[in-house]
């Protein structure tokens, strides 16, 4: 066998099957999750609006309020046109628009920097997507928030590698991670995000790209797909901390900046002219100020902060 056909069957084996159904709240829309083309509908304005991502946190684990500095980072997560969140924690929740009610999400994984079923709860989500490495915990965790919140567990929807939801206008495809949380079995994700021809990869926690997920995505040089138009990605490590023992499941500045060049080089990342690549989930013991940060970054890095909105085009 040769490795172009030992890839072939390594993309093939990370994608499995789902279901079907129809969720309130994103025009009526229809939900799938499959292995195969998903399947786009009109509620009015989809296939003419760009992707509208709002950072509402973008710190690592190790923010527990405002440092020494004045500096505050909520912990990480976005919010996809008003309607789908990535991650979300108590941290969070003031950085949701008002009169915004988003009613899907989507988990990387059980860390408690991105996973709190109260808060999710709380917030009236009808949708949950995660991991189905971790699944019945997650049930057996929102089961006991539901038991101390008084509200009903939404719907429990579990991905594996290659899995595509569309859903709200937007495709996500989940995405294996290089990052491990203290489940052994717990296969963290990312996710591609696709709408219309803009195609974003959400890549935190993780170390780097790992190989099936770039094959899935279709950047791998050996297999080429269409090129990814957007990329946010983790630099936990911040610039110089390539020695810190976070280099097994996390990215440093110099992590993004290898891949972002290689990707150009490629032509597998094709941005909008001037579109940044946005750092996130910033670690306080490893990075400086906001300002800092906008002076030392190389060209085309920029650090995220809370509150930051992003239009994503072609």
């Amino acid at each position: 066998m040769d490795r172009r056909e030992f890839l072939n069957i390594g993309a093939g084996a990370a994608m499995a099957t789902g279901i079907a159904g129809v969720l309130p709240g994103c025009a009526a829309a229809a939900v799938s999750v499959n292995n195969s083309t998903p399947i786009h509908l009109k509620d009015g304005e989809e296939g003419v609006s760009p992707l509208r991502m709002r950072f509402l946190g973008t710190g690592a684990a190790d923010w527990n309020g405002r440092d020494d500095r004045g500096e505050l980072r909520r912990l990480s997560s976005v919010l996809l046109d008003e309607k789908v969140l990535i991650d979300f924690t108590p941290s969070d929740g003031d950085m949701i628009p008002e009169g915004i009610k988003p009613e899907v999400i989507f988990y990387t994984h059980s860390h408690g920097d991105h996973y709190n079923p109260v808060a999710a709860l709380r917030l009236g989500l009808k949708r949950i997507h995660l991991g189905s490495s971790w699944v019945e915990r997650a049930k057996a965790d929102f089961g006991k928030a539901s038991k101390e919140t008084g509200i009903k567990v939404p719907e429990i929807v579990p991905l594996s590698p290659g899995d595509k939801v569309t859903i709200c206008g937007m495709t996500l495809t989940a995405l294996p991670a290089n990052h491990a949380t203290g489940d052994l079995k717990e296969q963290t994700l990312m996710y591609l995000i696709e709408k219309q021809d803009v195609r974003v990869l959400y890549a935190t926690d993780t170390g780097g790209i790992p190989a099936i997920a770039a094959r899935l995505i279709g950047i791998d040089p050996h297999a080429k797909g269409k090129a990814i138009t957007g990329l946010v990605m983790e630099a936990t490590m911040g610039m110089d901390g390539d020695e810190d023992f976070r280099i097994f499941t996390h990215s440093s500045v110099k992590t993004v900046e290898r891949t972002v060049h290689m990707l150009l080089r490629e032509k597998r990342y094709l941005p909008q002219e001037g579109q940044p690549v946005y750092l996130t989930h910033l670690a306080r013991t490893l990075h400086g100020t906001q300002t800092e940060l906008d002076a030392t970054l190389p060209s085309p890095l920029k650090a995220a902060y809370d509150g930051l909105e992003v239009t994503f085009k072609t």
